[in-house]
């Protein structure tokens, strides 16, 4: 059983990906790309459920 290819696991997201789920991520939630640009800032966590949380979180609180 071969394992997976960990240098593909751990390459970071090219730049206009990571604004296509910013965009993405702010609509959905209808929050501002902003906030999810400083959640992103705050956690470096580029995946996506991970900033949900995240934005979940805020939502709670409010």
């Amino acid at each position: 059983m071969a394992l997976p290819d960990t240098t593909e696991l751990a390459t970071p997201k090219p730049e206009a990906n990571i604004e296509d789920d910013i965009a993405y991520l702010a609509k959905r939630h209808r929050v501002s790309p902003a906030i999810v640009r400083e959640i992103i800032r705050r956690s470096g966590a580029t995946e996506r459920s991970s900033i949900e949380r995240e934005i979940a979180k805020g939502k709670a609180r409010r």
